[in-house]
């Protein structure tokens, strides 16, 4: 008997891009300068909050730079996100110390309550859940990151508590 697979078709999020003239000080600011790469995307995500393709497509277009380098330097390293994020990110660190201190019970607690799988965000907008190798913070792990905020000594049920009480203020 064969079992035929479902295809799931990708999600597609509707995302209203801002005007990219708001990129047009960066580009002057950076045109024509060595090493320009990396402050330009820096830059752009700064302002746009992550790089959409159109934001990619302008800066190839009014530095020269090329939109298949650009996108090699953004998927290479970590900080550039390609796809929009949530108002809280949320960084539970998955490093040895974590580990050992069973981070992963936070991570599954945090999926469960938010109804999303590590990397994704909510679909309010309202979180984004990412897993990471480190917060240096390893003498109180299991450790997450919430914006500017560290919590320590988690275990499952104290994170989802801390993120219901950010929906919570974020609701009034």
């Amino acid at each position: 008997m064969r079992i035929a697979r479902i295809r799931r078709e990708p999600e597609t999020t509707q995302v209203d891009l801002p005007d990219l003239e708001v990129l047009d000080p960066l580009i002057k600011k950076y045109k024509g300068k060595k090493g320009n790469m990396i402050p330009l995307l820096q830059g752009a995500q700064s302002l746009l909050g992550f790089i959409p393709r159109e934001a990619f497509e302008k800066l190839a277009t009014d530095t020269g730079l090329s939109l298949s380098d650009m996108y090699g330097v953004a998927t290479f390293y970590a900080q550039f996100r390609l796809n929009p994020v949530g108002k809280h990110i949320i960084k539970v660190c998955h490093g040895t110390a974590c580990h050992v201190q069973n981070a992963n019970e936070v991570s599954e607690a945090l999926c469960d309550a938010l109804g999303i799988p590590d990397g994704a965000t909510t679909p309010d907008g309202l979180f984004t859940l990412e897993s990471v190798a480190c917060l240096g913070c390893c003498s109180l792990a299991p450790v997450m990151a919430i914006g500017n905020d560290t919590f320590g000594k988690l275990n499952g049920a104290a994170a989802v508590k801390i993120v219901k009480n950010i929906r919570i203020k974020e609701n009034q």
